[in-house]
């Protein structure tokens, strides 16, 4: 039986930081405020005026270069991302081209922070059935291009990053084993951009409304995140025979400090497997678990067995099973 493994991976995050001193010089807010409820210490922010393309094109050219691979060898690129550079065409079009991968097809997919896990579950469907070989997965998010840098609950959470991993096909026991995915539009009052799409399309009175930047229900959020990640967590455990004791290593979407410490406590899973990275790159949506993913690989060993889980707007979740081969 074919399955799909990730056979390299790779990342990039600006050079440009903001801590939280800065961000108090900006925003009624300070150090302790930010690291007692959130546990962010400093974001990267892409200050030019590229958009999310230009961090995917970086992660993928080191991608492509750290594991060999000739642009033309790519046959898709599946791209994750909220903050697209156009509304059309696709951010993934952009990076393909970008990259050189002429040979490829490529398009964007939107799951808010649970779009890596998404992505990766289509790029697993497509080498699995044969119908695709070289696949890469690309999250890009310019988190910054859409904070409100008045709004002192969301400003302090979102950073800029890009992360890519290549997928191929195995025969080997490794690679994606399962996942779980789950949306629920209960969701959408909680965590949205209120304008700029075809329900309501941009006036100067969204602009001025402040409707373009992401408006957050954080009671709500951190409720539903904490529940949603541990259970879809706990039942792609279950359903393979596991125990958060045979759990090598635990990578949780790097949403919030107090999220990621809740749902490992409650799955009962031992802090020292937890990876952990939003100290110091913030939340970067859908590039968040594979940043971190790359960030911990020296650490992690073929074999490996990852619980990865993710929770974003809309409501969307999910959880997936994966025996690392790097």
């Amino acid at each position: 039986m074919v399955n799909a493994r990730i056979s390299g991976i790779a990342s990039y995050i600006p050079n440009d930081i903001l801590d939280n001193e800065q961000l108090s010089q900006m925003v009624d807010t300070n150090d302790e405020w930010i690291m007692t409820r959130v546990g962010i210490k400093e974001r990267r922010i892409l200050k030019s005026d590229a958009g999310s393309s230009f961090l995917g094109i970086q992660a993928v050219n080191k991608l492509l270069a750290s594991t060999g691979t000739k642009p033309e060898e790519v046959d898709l690129l599946i791209c994750a991302t909220s903050n697209p550079d156009y509304r059309f065409p696709s951010t993934g079009s952009i990076i393909a081209h970008g990259c050189g991968l002429k040979c490829a097809y490529a398009y964007d997919i939107q799951a808010a922070c649970a779009g890596f896990l998404v992505a990766l579950q289509d790029a697993t469907g497509y080498v699995r059935s044969g119908l695709r070989k070289k696949v890469i997965v690309v999250a890009a998010e310019k988190m910054s291009s859409m904070v409100d840098y008045t709004d002192r609950a969301t400003c302090p959470l979102f950073g800029d990053a890009a992360a890519a991993v290549l997928v191929e096909p195995t025969t080997d026991n490794v690679g994606v084993i399962d996942g779980v995915f789950y949306v629920d539009g209960i969701g959408m009052e909680h965590l949205l951009m209120k304008a700029g799409g075809s329900a309501k399309p941009a006036t100067h009175e969204t602009v001025d409304a402040h409707e373009h930047y992401i408006f957050q229900d954080g009671r709500a959020v951190y409720k539903h995140a904490v529940t949603n990640m541990l259970e879809s967590s706990l039942e792609v455990a279950s359903r393979n025979g596991l125990t958060m004791e045979s759990v090598d290593w635990f990578i949780p979407h790097q949403a919030n400090r107090r999220i990621i410490e809740a749902v490992a406590d409650r799955a009962g899973i031992d802090s020292n497997k937890v990876l952990v990275n939003i100290e110091h790159v913030g939340n970067t949506s859908a590039a968040s678990i594979p940043l971190c993913l790359d960030e911990y690989k020296a650490t992690l060993k073929k074999g490996d067995k990852l619980i990865l889980t993710a929770f974003g707007a809309g409501f969307t979740w999910g959880a997936m099973y994966v025996i690392w081969d790097i």
